[in-house]
């Protein structure tokens, strides 16, 4: 439990900026080790605010009376915050990862529409773009400044990318499990991989992976995706781990495949080399956990951390995203373009929402007690 209390001489308290801002002269941060005390904590009100990241939880857990009558309110609010990249992301520095058939054949078998509607209540979008729900995300096909920043680079990139958008496979109709399925199937036999009694096989090893994780809770999600590529032949192995051997692993690069988020900014700069830029992929402990090694994506990341202005970062941004989108490095997750909250019907906030937020901090910031 954390307690903070305005002090009464705050030297701006009278200032134009700060007038209808910060009017709680006590916010107090309350921590539970577990998901179920802190909702009947909330419900009993022992606090008044609630930010709900598990969407099962949301749905099912913050109803009853209370919800019924109004003296509890829950709501999901809009935001434009930048979503960048949730994915399973392939380690191109094992020789499996560096076809990318079989990095395309993998993404197949991930059935998103399953996952959202069984696990997830519906409640979640699929990632298209590491600059997910912003301005940055590459759209269409690749037109004007952007097909000019391109066009050097045609023949080393995939015709595919100046032809038509890059989407995740998905399995809504009249798509198909089946169908993506029979699909993988055909990239990985391309690729030299034989079916051998269920088993995928070439030069006598069979194709298997793990997938380590830091998240107990991910295997629920794993579980159902390692089946659907037992049905291809491909044995998926999920480990969770301890946080410091985690890390331990993840700073070597020490893994197959893993769960990664890659967060944004408004205004992405030269943190994108390290995600993404050959320098930083031998380096232990560096963001660039793909071992990325491409000088197509080098090139477009100097345009965009030198970029004069905004509108050459959002074109720099859009081609980086379309580069790395058509590498199919990652099976793309979800994201969420709301902020879940729930409080006490004891407090009113501004009826404009922002753009840019985080729910918490614009509750301290900008809510009044009733």
């Amino acid at each position: 439990r954390i307690e903070y209390r305005r002090r009464p001489d705050y030297w701006a308290a009278e200032l134009p900026v700060r007038r209808g801002q910060y009017n709680f002269d006590r916010v107090v941060f309350e921590y539970f080790q577990d998901q179920a005390v802190a909702l009947e904590g909330f419900k009993a009100g022992v606090f008044d605010v609630a930010q709900v990241n598990i969407a099962k939880q949301w749905v099912r857990d913050y109803t009853g009376p209370k919800f019924d009558s109004g003296e509890l309110v829950k709501a999901e609010l809009a935001h434009r915050n930048n979503a960048g990249m949730q994915a399973f992301a392939f380690n191109l520095r094992r020789p499996l990862f560096q076809d990318i058939r079989v990095r395309r054949a993998l993404a197949l078998a991930f059935d998103f529409e399953w996952s959202n509607q069984t696990l997830f209540e519906g409640l979640y979008r699929r990632s298209n773009s590491y600059f997910t729900n912003s301005d940055l995300a590459a759209s269409g096909v690749p037109q004007g400044a952007e097909l000019a920043l391109l066009e050097p680079f045609r023949a080393q990139l995939p015709a595919e990318l100046f032809e038509r958008p890059w989407q995740p496979p998905s399995t809504e109709a009249p798509g198909s499990l089946r169908d993506n399925l029979r699909a993988a199937l055909a990239l990985l036999k391309e690729a030299g991989w034989t079916l051998a009694d269920n088993v995928l096989v070439k030069e006598g090893r069979r194709l298997e992976f793990e997938m380590l994780l830091v998240n107990r809770g991910f295997e629920r999600v794993i579980a159902p995706y390692a089946k659907n590529l037992e049905r291809l032949g491909v044995r998926l192995n999920y480990r969770t781990v301890d946080t410091s051997l985690y890390q331990q692993r993840v700073d070597n690069f020490d893994f197959d495949a893993l769960v990664q988020v890659w967060p944004q900014s408004p205004s992405p700069g030269n943190e994108q080399s390290g995600n993404w830029g050959s320098a930083s992929a031998d380096q232990p402990g560096s963001n660039n956990l793909l071992g990325l090694k491409d000088p197509v994506v080098d090139a477009l990341l100097a345009k965009l951390v030198y970029a004069p202005d905004r509108a050459a970062l959002v074109t720099a941004a859009h081609a980086l995203d379309r580069v790395l989108l058509w590498g199919d490095y990652v099976v793309p997750n979800w994201y969420s373009p709301v902020h879940r909250l729930a409080w006490r019907n004891r407090f009113a906030h501004p009826q404009t929402l922002p753009l840019y937020y985080q729910p918490i901090d614009w509750v301290i910031s900008s809510w009044w007690a009733k």
